[in-house]
């Protein structure tokens, strides 16, 4: 009898933790999830926004991917993503694939971003560069021809020069070789690059002939291991001369031409369901200190409700044309364009 009492004991107290495990697996299903990918440069954002949010919202997880931005679309214009993290403007084969798609988007900015240009520390002789100087190390012309610093200005030292830069999946790839070369997508392609911002950051700073490009916040991480280089469009009404991506000449637009904003798009579905409605609308309110927090340059009050009152009232498509990366455009002239 005794044995019998053990026995239906252990019964029931196995049965009590499997429908406790069920209980807990019911639970973790019953969470909505948001799914958020794409730019790598957007990424610390949208990641310090995602955690903020469920730490008061803990039946809802959000997911944060780094596809780039041009990787990001894809999955976004197929309806895999609820949110697309982007580091340029939508273009036109993405407004295409999104339109097959029946996906509809509303596009909101977040910060403002400097793309930094930058060397080893041991370099002493690259402080400033001019964009013109940039365009002959970069354009396409040349590859396999424009190798030695030597070649980029005289009395440069006559050593190789080791170039790494964002990947051609990237939004910051496209801005960048539309700012100094004058065509997106258009560049050398001897060149080491990632979607990873650690890995260009590790690479110039293990190699005393490195230069390379991408966003200043993951700079202002590693501030150690990296040394900015000031850049110099030649334009007075810009700033007389080298200038460098710190927070003020982003924010003047002194910082030229490599100063833009950044963003994330919301499909116009998803944007309907509630739990994404009070994602995006925390990251256009509380996120708005934390966008300083991760090294970026915050927007203005006026440009953020401008955004948001472009999301409230769901309104899709881009103000830059879905024509992809712009130069020198100003966010709140448009949005307020927009919003007559």
């Amino acid at each position: 009898m005794k044995m019998a009492s053990v026995e239906n004991g252990i019964v029931t107290a196995i049965a009590l933790l499997v429908l406790s495990l069920a209980g807990i697996d019911a639970a973790r299903a019953q969470r909505v999830l948001i799914k958020i990918d794409g730019s790598s440069t957007v990424f610390p954002i949208t990641e310090a926004v995602a955690e903020e949010f469920q730490k008061n919202h803990k039946g809802i997880k959000v997911t944060v991917g780094i596809s780039g931005t041009g990787g990001g679309f894809k999955k976004f214009c197929n309806g895999e993503t609820d949110i697309s993290d982007a580091s340029r403007p939508i273009k036109p084969s993405e407004v295409e694939l999104c339109g097959k798609n029946k996906i509809e988007y509303v596009e909101l900015p977040v910060a403002y971003d400097g793309l930094a240009v930058m060397v080893n520390p041991k370099n002493t002789w690259a402080t400033h560069m001019t964009v013109k100087e940039l365009k002959k190390l970069w354009e396409p012309e040349a590859q396999g021809k424009v190798t030695r610093w030597s070649q980029i200005r005289p009395g440069w030292p006559d050593k190789e020069i080791h170039l790494f830069g964002a990947g051609v999946d990237s939004g910051t790839y496209d801005y960048f070789t539309e700012a100094i070369v004058g065509k997106e997508h258009s560049s050398r392609g001897d060149f080491t690059a990632s979607e990873d911002d650690n890995v260009l950051v590790q690479g110039i700073a293990t190699d005393p002939l490195a230069l390379g490009f991408f966003g200043v916040a993951y700079y202002e991480h590693n501030k150690d291991k990296l040394t900015l280089v000031a850049v110099d469009d030649e334009k007075p009404e810009n700033g007389k001369g080298p200038t460098l991506p710190t927070y003020e000449n982003v924010v003047s637009g002194a910082y030229q031409p490599l100063s833009r904003p950044i963003f994330i798009y919301v499909s116009r579905k998803a944007a309907d369901r509630p739990e994404v409605k009070e994602f995006v609308r925390f990251y256009l309110t509380a996120g708005r200190p934390l966008v300083r927090e991760v090294g970026y340059v915050a927007l203005a009050d006026k440009v953020y409700d401008l955004a948001l009152a472009r999301f409230d009232k769901r309104a899709v498509g881009s103000v830059f044309g879905g024509k992809g990366s712009q130069v020198g455009v100003t966010l709140e002239s448009l949005l307020k364009a927009e919003a007559k």
